[in-house]
């Protein structure tokens, strides 16, 4: 439905190429092995913290809500752009279907969109439980966050409709050819020959009402949870207050320092092999760190995934 008229009006455009980061055959398999453990990696960790929050039910809280919900974006995320990418590399045939390529679009936009509204959740959870502790439960209850997870699924799925069909009806005349690894926005706008300026003023409203706005709401939360961590007067009591969202802190700067080496830029400035390593890094740092960045200092989860481990020994 979304595609047929596009098919229609562009009948000779089939299949674009790709860019995988070296045109050097002796670097394929290398960096083939390279992705693929990183991929491995990333799905392993992230289904450990998916699976142990899910079996175990002293985890069904709202803080582990939301970081198994993260963990299956992140799977969802990485796995948009890597299957391919590793296709390529291996088989080097670097094409990408035109109605694989608008599908792949929209589902990376869409996933982005998400993980910046789930973070910008996990970080009000946060304000919630350091700033009105007494209120944690009323504001927090399982029914509230299961409304907010929705939510931010719903909203982060339906962002990226519009440039998507936007970018399906565009006339790909010039070149066939996406200086990237997998099919993004600036890249494609790089290649056509339709009039984009709807496009790039929509991707500038976009990023000022989703990208500032939930990096503003983030950022006044861990405002008013720095102040009310410096009134607590034990030593012990602010590391404890402070080592509840240290992680999320971490999580949000890696992930919004990545981000904006990849967009918040001008779209003339893009260049191809800067710009993928970029990508690369937004893409796969993030989902790579995650599981170790929550888990490694989180006592309760490791005793919950010891005894799921116990479990299955003994089964």
């Amino acid at each position: 439905m979304i595609y047929s008229l596009t098919l229609e009006n562009q009948s000779k455009l089939t299949s674009f190429t790709l860019q995988c980061f070296s045109e050097n055959k002796t670097l394929q398999l290398p960096l083939f092995i390279l992705f693929l453990l990183i991929y491995l990696f990333i799905i392993l960790g992230n289904l450990i913290v998916f699976n142990t929050i899910t079996l175990s039910s002293r985890l069904h809280t709202p803080m582990y809500m939301f970081l198994g919900n993260l963990s299956f974006l992140d799977i969802s995320y990485i796995s948009t752009t890597f299957p391919k990418l590793l296709h390529m590399l291996y088989t080097q045939q670097k094409t990408i279907s035109y109605s694989g390529c608008m599908t792949q679009l929209y589902f990376f936009m869409a996933c982005a969109c998400t993980e910046c509204l789930l973070l910008t959740i996990m970080a009000y959870d946060r304000y919630v439980a350091i700033c009105h502790p007494l209120h944690y439960i009323l504001l927090m209850s399982l029914k509230h966050c299961s409304r907010l997870i929705t939510g931010v699924w719903v909203v982060g799925f339906l962002d990226p409709m519009v440039y998507s069909l936007l970018t399906a009806n565009l006339t790909f005349c010039s070149s066939h050819h996406i200086d990237h690894f997998y099919c993004d926005l600036i890249p494609l706008l790089k290649i056509t020959c339709s009039n984009t300026s709807n496009i790039k003023i929509l991707n500038y409203i976009n990023a000022l009402i989703l990208g500032v706005s939930t990096f503003a709401l983030m950022l006044f939360s861990y405002v008013f949870i720095i102040r009310t961590i410096l009134k607590i007067r034990s030593s012990q009591g602010r590391q404890k207050a402070f080592s509840t969202c240290s992680s999320h802190l971490t999580c949000v700067i890696i992930f919004y320092l990545t981000i904006i080496g990849s967009y918040l830029k001008p779209m003339g400035s893009y260049e191809p092999l800067r710009d993928s390593v970029f990508a690369l890094l937004y893409i796969a740092l993030v989902p790579l760190l995650n599981p170790f960045i929550y888990t490694l200092k989180n006592n309760e989860f490791k005793d919950n995934l010891r005894k799921i481990k116990t479990r299955i020994s003994f089964f």
